[in-house]
C-alpha cells in the first residue's frame, strides 16, 4: 500500500505552492514575460509560456483608427532620419517598465542636452519588481529622450539617443 502513493505521480519531500504559481502565470500576463523563474533554496519553479502570433495581430488592430492618413504622415516623416540615429541608441536590456527619475518626486536622471559620462544613470527599468538602473556607455550628450515615464518597454528598445 504505500507504493501507491508515488504511483499517483506525487514525489514525496516535493510541495508547489500553488499560489505562487498563480502568482507568476499573472506576472507573465502582465509584464508581456515568456518566462519566469524563481529559485528559494533547492527549490526552483519555472513558467515558460509560448508567444504565438495572435498577439502581433493585435498591435495592427489600431491600424484602422489610423483612418486621418494626414496625422499618420507626419509620424512618418520624422520617423526617416531616426535610423542613423539609432546608431548612437542605448537600448533596453529587458522588457519592462521604464522610469524616469529614482521616485516620483525626484528629477529626471536626464534631460535632453544634458552631458553624461559613462556609467551615469540614464533611467530606470523595472522588471519583476527590481530596479535596473540603465547607464550611459559611453560620454556623450542626450540628443533625444525615446520613451516617457512609466512607460512598458521590450527588449532592445531604443530608450535614449546619444551624441
Amino acid at each position: 500500500m504505500a507504493d501507491s502513493k508515488p504511483a499517483s505521480g506525487r514525489k514525496s519531500g516535493m510541495t508547489v505552492d500553488t499560489a505562487l504559481v498563480r502568482e507568476l502565470a499573472e506576472l507573465l500576463g502582465e509584464t508581456g514575460l515568456t518566462e519566469i523563474e524563481v529559485e528559494e533554496g533547492d527549490r526552483r519553479i519555472r513558467l515558460s509560456r509560448e508567444m504565438i502570433a495572435a498577439p502581433a495581430a493585435t498591435v495592427s488592430v489600431p491600424a484602422p483608427a489610423a483612418a486621418a492618413p494626414a496625422a499618420a504622415a507626419p509620424a512618418a516623416a520624422p520617423a526617416a532620419p531616426a535610423p542613423t540615429d539609432l546608431a548612437n541608441a542605448v537600448k533596453s536590456p529587458m522588457v519592462g517598465t521604464v522610469y524616469m527619475a529614482s521616485d516620483p518626486n525626484s528629477p529626471p536622471f536626464i534631460a535632453v542636452g544634458d552631458k553624461v559620462k559613462a556609467g551615469d544613470t540614464l533611467l530606470i527599468v523595472e522588471a519583476m519588481k527590481v530596479m535596473n538602473p540603465i547607464t550611459a556607455p559611453k560620454d556623450g550628450t542626450v540628443g533625444e529622450i525615446l520613451v516617457d515615464n512609466a512607460e512598458p518597454v521590450e527588449f532592445d528598445q531604443p530608450l535614449v539617443i546619444l551624441n
